[in-house]
């Protein structure tokens, strides 16, 4: 409320779209990294394990960069709706408020094609393992945002998108 007119301001948004995540794709993603790190120490070496691990803190930190540049360049009111976030299935720098599907969509397009243009510069200095571990990683994180975008496509460019734990919303102000 507003002390000096004494009314309150309701901004009021319709909701477009609801994507509910369920529990089973959640279980599912969270199996996913075990069955790799098996598969990799099968078919690879035991010392997959040691790549695996470093791999997933040099994406999530590839991310971050990536993420986080693009919200300094196009938007300059990021800091306090953008946060780190550890819950699945949103894991790494996301928006912890409504944000603009535009300023999302954006930003995951460009972490998507620069994290993959970053791994694929280090492949020939690398050990496959290693190689592999990054391009999972990035993966991983990547495609519950991108299946999202993938869902919202078809709505109107001008919208608004909050996520939470259990789905994903687009909204139009």
């Amino acid at each position: 409320m507003s002390a000096e007119s004494g009314s309150a301001t309701f901004y009021n948004y319709k909701l477009l779209k609801r994507i509910t995540i369920p529990k089973a794709l959640i279980g599912g993603l969270s199996t996913l990294p075990f069955i790799w790190l098996l598969a990799e120490i099968i078919f690879i070496s035991w010392t997959s394990i040691f790549t695996f691990l470093l791999a997933l803190f040099i994406i999530l930190w590839i991310q971050f960069v990536i993420t986080r540049s693009v919200l300094i360049i196009i938007s300059h009111s990021y800091k306090k709706r953008w946060h780190f976030k550890t819950r699945m299935p949103w894991i790494g720098y996301l928006p912890e408020q409504f944000v603009s599907y535009s300023t999302f969509r954006r930003t995951q397009h460009f972490t998507t094609w620069i994290g993959t243009c970053i791994i694929a510069i280090l492949i020939p200095w690398s050990p496959v393992s290693f190689v592999m571990a990054l391009l999972f990683w990035h993966f991983w994180f990547m495609a519950p945002r991108l299946i999202i975008l993938l869902r919202f496509r078809r709505q109107p460019h001008n919208g608004i998108i909050k996520l939470t734990p259990q789905e994903a919303s687009y909204y139009m102000p």
